[in-house]
């Protein structure tokens, strides 16, 4: 896996750095040549580690270092921090409110979990006091609203879609329609159907879609492993609907897919969301220090306390008897 073989490309420089008996700038140097090769290995483009090399030379400054000071934790800070620097997608464009409706738009490729991601954005904000709804606007698939209708049913999530209107547009207007007058759902997700960039006509319903529905937030659903095709794809996409927020289906070239959207024109703060599973509730937010600790190794507390809140509803938290601990039973 490109991730796993980028972590260790990463810890195992850091590790030969430390080892090293005097830490000077060929030191340094090396160091820094193996996590460029390390980058150039996992698909980042040439100019984002030509600037990463740089920008942690800078922050390093073996010259202007004090006596006395440790200079393998003042690299290794370095590289942490920038990696995170370059991951880190900023504050959200767009955070949906308890009580408030809100729409939220999902759009992607053909055959990327779209459909599934819209369950699992669903559970995702439900398993945090909010009121979800589902709307499946995908007329273009055959078994789109069966699938939706079936992951909605299970996920106890209310649903809204048709299996004789074939206008979209229609649709995902009286599925939002529908469950703001209800004034039950706080969080309204239409589903549209998944295209390739040179689909013009799906590329001009989508823009149809998100014209008659208005919704807060777009979402791009993209499988990570597509590598270097995300390029052509997330310029299409940026051209038929403002996305705010980015999913990724695999992590395998994550990446890649980030310095695409931050590359390619969004350099917005953008909310990136990650399927760590099959399952609906294998899905989290992406966050660039828990990340990148786990990716070099260093452990993730942040991580657990998360996936535990992931599997404890917030609304109705189970009765758990007994003492936590980590001691092992005699």
């Amino acid at each position: 896996m490109v991730l796993a073989e980028l972590g260790r490309g990463i810890a195992g420089a850091l590790a030969r750095m430390k080892e090293a008996i005097v830490v000077d700038e060929k030191a340094l140097a090396d160091c820094l040549n193996e996590i460029s090769r390390a980058l150039l290995q996992a698909d980042v483009r040439f100019e984002t580690v030509r600037d990463v090399r740089a920008r942690i030379k800078r922050a390093v400054n073996l010259d202007a270092l004090a006596d006395g000071t440790d200079k393998r934790r003042v690299i290794q800070k370095a590289v942490f921090g920038e990696i995170c620097r370059m991951l880190d997608p900023g504050k959200p464009s767009f955070t949906p409110s308890k009580g408030k409706p809100s729409v939220v738009m999902f759009v992607g490729l053909q055959g990327s979990g779209k459909t599934t991601t819209c369950t699992k954005y669903a559970d995702y904000h439900r398993r945090r006091g909010f009121k979800p709804a589902l709307v499946c606007a995908d007329t273009f698939r055959a078994g789109a609203f069966d699938q939706l209708k079936q992951n909605a049913t299970k996920a106890k999530i209310p649903f809204y879609g048709s299996y004789t209107e074939t206008d979209p547009v229609k649709i995902a207007v009286e599925g939002v329609d529908k469950f703001r007058k209800e004034k039950k759902c706080d969080l309204l997700i239409v589903d549209t159907s998944g295209r390739h960039k040179q689909e013009a006509a799906l590329l001009e319903e989508m823009r149809q879609v998100s014209e008659a529905t208005k919704p807060d937030l777009v979402i791009f659903v993209m499988d990570g492993s597509i590598g270097q095709a995300a390029f052509d794809q997330a310029q299409a996409f940026k051209q038929s609907a403002s996305v705010g927020a980015a999913h990724l289906e695999s992590l395998s070239h994550l990446f890649f897919i980030i310095f695409t959207f931050w590359g390619f024109g969004y350099k917005k703060p953008c909310d990136i969301f990650i399927g760590t599973g099959e399952h609906i509730p294998d899905f989290v937010a992406f966050d660039a220090k828990p990340f990148v600790k786990r990716l070099l190794g260093m452990g993730d507390m942040d991580g657990l306390v998360d996936i535990i809140q992931n599997v404890i509803p917030i609304d109705n938290p189970p009765e758990i008897g007994g003492t936590f601990t980590l001691k092992l039973p005699v």
